[in-house]
């Protein structure tokens, strides 16, 4: 038989295809009820690969078999998942002698229907990884019992919870926690995860939180803050449950604490109040405000639009921000009240919150600053060293009231309509003793003392609609915002400093200041999707702002009556402020399969115009800024993922930065603006990689970016040598360039058989800057900062339920400290952080505990001593009732009497050492009585 060429080709084809179906991989079986034997369609087969439990392939079962081809060779695991029954795992080889492997009829078991003697192997998904979101199975971790969410978050990979309750997950700070989705007291985390139990929740989702309009599109616009969503179990979401807190100790120390919350299926309302002075309870109250919550009195947006407002620092005084940061002793005040619920089938919802609270901190701080001037050619530099010894009191009241409310119109269309109002009136009274000398030489001695009192109203609202259109991909929004805020201050600055050496004399300062500062903000954002492929979409976006504002400053002297009636002009300005954007951009977004692509770019016109009240003369500033965007996402896996992301932006310099009024709320320490301040351009690029690994419960987490800034604004310090006076004007640099970096990596693993969970941490940040210093021997020299900190911790913890726990972590760290104009001077040092805590369960429901912090940070040549800190807490507790609910307990805080408040920090060519008061050794009696009827009670196991 003759064979053609064509022929043979096609049986060559046909041999190959055989010999390949022979090397195909395949497991096959069924799935069924252990008890009755029906089927169990649509139950989940995964076959994962034993090295590292990456997902291969995964099915659903129908008719109750299922078979899954085309797997590779090697050591497998297959795991069967169905609603309410026990998973099922089986380890398994496939290789050239097995290609196929038979798992017959697989029995499922409910898991209400395991007996105590039957022991099923099973591992349940601890973490999911589905998109942006990680997921936590709350059932996976073990915590005691009565255990509030923040015990479960810090048993969670990769997250960090600290004293104070502040949650920092994979690197990043957790700036917002919700409850089923919704926001639940938003701006104050703490007050879900200290108060609602453990034992209610589900899930844990960890996420990127993207705007309203970024969520609709699906493609990303930059916004983003960390969110911890918790999910509640079903039958959590009917009852009420709450706390009584009431604790008393020596030295006047008190804390109290009610909260009652009532949920009822879709309706959640929660009332809570606090008092005390331990540094504990009612200080976690953020203002969830972008226009009143900074110091520059002004601030550029992402589109270039200038953002106006009231707030501390913009009257020339020192203010107060109503925050507490662990110096002085505070005494809190706070309450609230919450309602959130949905009707009309789901498709109405309102989420209304009202806060109340005031803060009082009263404290000292001694603050010792070392200012390192350039010498020039063979001559050394001159230090200018200070101290500084203050006593501060600030006072700050304010309420709240926010409401957002969520209509679906259709299944197409919705409507959110977002409200808040906020006032807050503030006092400060500061008292300063200081001295400055050269070298050995004293320059000065200065007393002054600043009162300011400050009025504010913050009024926001937001309004946003979406239209999805029946093409896939196509879509409409609009986004419409008004910023309101108002800002009112008074005070008065009165100082005198006496001058040594060369210029010796006595300067007073006796002065009223006012300052009213007011800007109204209206900004849209109409943005269009449209797809070209269903892998391709571009979505344009258009917005326009306007923002008119004001600022009244002024500075009065005393007439000859004692009056203060004289303007000062010099520290006096009125302007007012008419600015129109309009902002542009086109992004692409390519999606398909295991990656995701996004690039563009927007491009914003502005036009800013300021008149001086004073002189009328106007300044006219037109602009363009531009800010490129790009990202790349590849998933290797459900449970690994990489990205890299660029984003350029354009920087304005602020208000305070540009306006060229002196002042001088510190006399030793004068600001001058500059004008002529160029914008700068930075370029950023950052990436990050995640990999869960199912069976052995692996996480890791790898993060960093790598920065630029063009043309930066930097410090132009001069000092002069015979008084010590300090001028301070904002320069651009050009022909140099500024950069920040960081890198973060960790490491969880939960170690077989002794149960313990341990993880590795590494940490790397720094920058390199620069600023501009003069005095008499040397003008304008550059000074060029290189600042870089690295860090590794180990933790490890462990829960035996009603037996013990424990926790610690330790780990040293390195900042490398240099300046081009004192390459002599050695500020490279050395730290260490450490820190355990441990719970017995004693017979008769007895409790001991403890737990210790230690900090060490090494001298260097300008700080010359050591500073080692170690605190120490412990307590004892007594539990009643059947379910332990209500405990009585006896604390001792900081037993070693150590907490000594201390802060170092280097800038430029300053650094600083602060020591100031703080929370010391006290002991505490408390009764708690965590009191729960949720879904009929809780379960008997």
């Amino acid at each position: 038989m003759k064979i053609t060429i064509p022929a043979l080709i096609i049986i060559l084809c046909l041999c190959t295809v055989s010999v390949f179906a022979q090397n195909t991989y395949s497991v096959k079986g069924s799935v069924a009820d252990t008890a009755s034997s029906s089927k169990l369609t649509n139950a989940t087969v995964s076959v994962l690969n034993a090295k590292d439990s990456i997902l291969q392939k995964f099915t659903r079962v129908k008719d109750g078999n299922f078979e899954i081809n085309n797997l590779k060779k090697g050591k497998l695991i297959l795991l069967v998942t169905y609603p309410g029954y026990a998973d099922y795992v089986d380890r398994f080889t496939l290789d050239s002698a097995h290609t196929t492997h038979d798992f017959g009829r697989i029995k499922m078991i409910l898991k209400t229907q395991l007996l105590a003697e039957v022991i099923i192997k099973a591992k349940a998904a601890a973490v999911k990884i589905k998109g942006d979101t990680t997921e936590f199975n709350a059932a996976a971790f073990t915590v005691q019992p009565n255990a509030k969410v923040e015990d479960l978050l810090k048993e969670l990979p990769g997250i960090q919870v600290d004293k104070d309750g502040k949650i920092t997950a994979q690197g990043q700070t957790v700036s917002k926690v919700l409850v089923d989705g919704e926001e639940f007291f938003g701006d104050d985390p703490t007050l879900v995860t200290k108060n609602l139990r453990a034992d209610m929740v589900d899930k844990v989702q960890l996420y990127d939180k993207k705007s309203d309009q970024a969520t609709f599109t699906g493609i990303d616009d930059g916004v983003k803050n960390k969110t911890l969503n918790i999910k509640l179990k079903e039958d959590k979401k009917n009852g009420y449950f709450g706390k009584i807190d009431v604790e008393g100790g020596t030295d006047k120390y008190y804390q109290e604490q009610l909260m009652f919350n009532r949920f009822k299926g879709k309706q959640k309302f929660s009332v809570y109040g606090t008092i005390g002075n331990t540094g504990k309870t009612g200080l976690g109250w953020e203002d969830n405000s972008k226009y009143g919550n900074s110091s520059n009195g002004m601030e550029f947006g992402d589109g270039g639009e200038i953002y106006f407002y009231g707030g501390g620092g913009d009257d020339g005084l020192d203010s107060f921000s109503g925050q507490y940061n662990g110096q002085g002793i505070p005494l809190a005040r706070s309450g609230g009240a919450h309602y959130d619920t949905k009707w009309n089938s789901d498709k109405e919802s309102i989420n209304t919150n009202y806060k109340i609270g005031s803060l009082n901190v009263d404290g000292t701080r001694n603050t010792q600053t070392q200012n390192n001037l350039p010498g020039v050619n063979d001559q050394p530099g001159i230090a200018l060293n200070s101290n500084s010894d203050q006593t501060f009191h600030n006072h700050m009241f304010r309420q709240k009231l926010d409401a957002t409310y969520q209509l679906k119109i259709d299944t197409s269309s919705n409507l959110k309509v977002s409200v808040d109002g906020t006032t807050k009136s503030s006092i400060t009274n500061n008292h300063y003793n200081s001295t400055s000398f050269r070298n050995d030489t004293l320059l000065n001695k200065n007393t002054r003392d600043v009162i300011n009192n400050g009025d504010q109203k913050i009024f926001n609202a937001n309004v946003f609609y979406n239209k999805k259109f029946k093409k896939v991909g196509r879509s409409f929004s609009v986004n419409i915002t008004e910023a309101y805020n108002q800002n009112k201050t008074n005070g008065f600055l009165k100082s005198e400093t006496d001058f040594f050496d060369k210029q010796a004399g006595t300067q007073k300062i006796d002065q009223y200041k006012t300052g009213l500062s007011e800007s109204n903000i209206i900004n849209t954002n109409f943005t269009y999707s449209e797809p070209f492929t269903k892998a391709l979409a571009l979505v344009l976006n258009y917005g326009i702002n306007i923002n008119n504002g004001r600022s009244d400053r002024r500075s009065f002297d005393k007439d000859a009556s004692g009056n203060y009636t004289i303007l000062d002009d010099t520290l006096s300005n009125n302007f007012k402020l008419n600015q129109l954007s309009n902002q542009l951009g086109a992004i692409f977004n390519y999606k398909k399969k295991k990656v995701i692509i996004n690039f563009g770019s927007k491009v914003s016109t502005v036009n800013f115009k300021q008149i001086d009240e004073f002189t009328n003369n106007t300044l006219t500033r037109n602009f363009v800024n531009w800010y490129p965007q790009a990202s790349f996402q590849y998933k290797f896996s459900q449970q690994q993922s990489f990205r890299i992301n660029y984003n350029g932006n354009t920087s304005q310099p602020s208000i305070e930065q540009i306006q060229p009024v002196r002042v001088n709320t510190d006399p030793l320490n004068v600001t001058l603006g500059n004008p002529d301040l160029k914008p700068s351009f930075t370029n950023r690029i950052s990436a990050s990689y995640n990999s869960y690994k199912v069976i052995s419960g692996q996480s890791i987490w790898l993060s960093g970016s790598y920065s630029r800034t063009i043309n930066p604004i930097v410090s132009n310090v001069t000092t002069d040598d015979a008084t010590g006076v300090s001028t301070y004007q904002s320069s651009n640099l050009k022909g140099h360039q500024t950069s920040n970096m960081y890198f973060n990596a960790y490491f969880d693993q939960k170690i077989p058989k002794v149960e313990i969970n341990a993880g590795l941490g590494l940490n790397m940040n720094g920058s390199n800057y620069f600023n501009l210093a003069s005095n008499q021997l040397a003008k304008n020299q550059l000074n060029e900062t290189k600042v870089y900190t690295y860090s590794a911790s180990f933790r490890l913890s462990k829960y035996k339920q009603k037996k013990y726990d424990f926790w610690a972590g330790a780990g040293p760290t390195y900042t490398v400290n240099s300046q081009s104009l004192q390459p002599l001077i050695n500020n490279n040092g050395s730290g260490f952080n450490g820190y355990a805590g441990f719970n017995v369960y004693l017979p008769a429901k007895f409790q001991i505990g403890t737990d210790a912090n230690y900090q060490y940070n090494a001298a260097t040549q300008s700080v010359r001593e050591d500073f080692r800190r170690t605190t120490l807490n412990a307590n004892i507790t007594k539990s009643f009732m059947k379910d332990e609910s209500l405990k009585l307990s006896i604390s001792g805080n900081d037993l070693l009497n150590q907490n000594v408040g201390y802060n170092r920090t280097g800038s430029g060519n300053l650094l600083t050492q602060e020591r100031y008061t703080s929370i010391k050794r006290y002991f505490m009696l408390s009764l708690v009585w965590d009191f729960n009827h949720m879904g009929g009670g809780t379960p008997k196991k």
